[in-house]
């Protein structure tokens, strides 16, 4: 009788990984739709009364239509990204996951890292751990969403809240600082895009979480 031939050890199973969980994708998405509706509607909103007397945004890539219309998307796409931002922020900080992401950033690690990205050398083998690039980029974001909603305050509830404004500069130094912060809002979209690009990894975890 022919023996029998022994079965190949079976592989070792590999464990997932979890990289964000569901709340940071969620929050990462709704995030995303509220900020881009804000800024396209919000484009249209400064056509309206441009700050700056030489420049408009091209109709054709605003939202709402008209000045109406484009403050109640507006406005609906400020309370989504009012009330996400604050579970986010607050699950962020329960879970220690906003320490354990985001910090610690010095002025060495920020240097070297941008070096190392300039000379396409940054590397994202592991994607669970930022570096410190990325974690002064959402750093920043982070505070740029904040700094758009207080002066977006500042600028509708100008009334209701003086000492906001006043400490804006007053009411037309906050539209400035809105603006401002709207172009960086769109600066950081732009090269958090176009990394998602280049790294599509990083872009799969953020839809599948692993």
């Amino acid at each position: 009788m022919m023996s029998a031939v022994p079965a190949a050890p079976r592989a070792p199973d590999v464990p997932v990984r979890l990289i964000h969980p569901l709340w940071v994708r969620v929050s990462h998405w709704l995030n995303a739709l509220a900020a881009i509706t804000m800024v396209l509607s919000g484009w249209r909103i400064y056509n309206a009364s441009p700050i700056y007397e030489w420049f408009e945004f091209p109709a054709g890539i605003t939202l709402g239509g008209w000045l109406g219309g484009a403050l109640q998307w507006h406005f609906a796409a400020m309370w989504l990204l009012f009330i996400n931002g604050t579970v986010y922020l607050t699950l962020a900080c329960i879970t220690g996951r906003i320490l354990r992401k985001f910090f610690p950033v010095t002025p060495g690690t920020l240097l070297r890292d941008v070096l190392a990205a300039l000379h396409g050398k940054l590397s994202h083998s592991d994607l669970r751990v930022y570096n410190a690039v990325q974690r002064a980029a959402y750093l920043a974001a982070i505070i740029d969403l904040i700094l758009l909603v207080l002066s977006g305050l500042a600028i509708w509830k100008s009334v209701q809240f003086p000492l906001l404004r006043t400490l804006l500069g007053g009411y037309d130094t906050a539209r400035v600082v809105h603006f401002w912060a709207m172009a960086f809002l769109v600066l950081f979209f732009v090269v958090h895009v176009t990394m998602a690009a280049l790294v599509p990894r990083s872009l799969l975890a953020m839809i599948r979480g692993r």
